[in-house]
């Protein structure tokens, strides 16, 4: 009778065979946490020397700026922060006025060269920007509606003034902030006179041009 008892019971696997799958199950996901952890770590060092690499280049190129427009800025005639180049709007313009004075037109004259030759050896344009001071245009100055169109007419006649002298002008372009991103406080002259600016800012050349981005909706 003990033996048809046994003959019904199916065998135990042994302990060792148990604690050896268990193992491998631990095992197994052990190394698919190392792959994960692995990935991390390569993804994120490959995202830290990207950046490093983006910083080195920032630097070389504001370097190589430096050293284009070394004449003009030991003039005193321009300044350049961080890769800014920041031009008084005192010397560019008369106050409330857009006309460039002969001051003005000579020191963007003295940019052209180097700018020009920065610009095809690093494959950038340029952004020229306009900025006033927070004081509203006078009422009888009928020129200009705001200190926006004001900015904007001051960063075209400098633009066209740019171009005029030789820059091309698939290369460069005007933007207007009017009395926004002062540098200096608005509370005195001293500050309301740097705040009155234009700034020439060499930037990446643009991957589609607008004409391109208009093409690309119509269709």
């Amino acid at each position: 009778m003990n033996e048809d008892l046994d003959a019904g019971l199916e065998p135990t696997a042994p302990a060792w065979t148990v604690f050896g799958d268990l193992m491998s199950g631990l095992l197994g996901a052990f190394v698919l946490v190392l792959v994960g952890v692995v990935g991390v770590q390569l993804e994120l060092s490959a995202r830290l020397d990207e950046e490093i690499k983006q910083r080195q280049e920032e630097t070389q190129r504001r370097k190589t700026l430096e050293q284009a427009l070394g004449g003009p800025i030991a003039q005193g005639r321009v300044t350049l922060v961080d890769g800014r180049i920041g031009i008084s709007g005192s010397v560019l313009f008369a106050l409330n006025s857009a006309e460039l004075q002969a001051e003005g037109h000579e020191v963007l004259k003295s940019l052209v060269g180097p700018l020009s030759d920065y610009l095809l050896a690093n494959g950038e344009v340029l952004m020229v920007s306009g900025f006033t001071d927070d004081q509203q245009v006078r009422e009888d100055n009928r020129r200009f509606a705001d200190n926006w169109d004001l900015s904007a007419q001051r960063a075209l006649t400098v633009t066209r003034a740019l171009i005029d002298e030789g820059i091309p002008s698939s290369l460069i372009f005007a933007a207007a902030f009017g009395a926004e991103r002062p540098v200096a406080s608005n509370a005195d002259e001293a500050g309301r006179a740097r705040n009155r600016r234009v700034e020439i800012v060499p930037i990446p050349k643009p991957s589609v041009q607008p004409a391109q981005v208009h093409e690309q909706r119509s269709e």
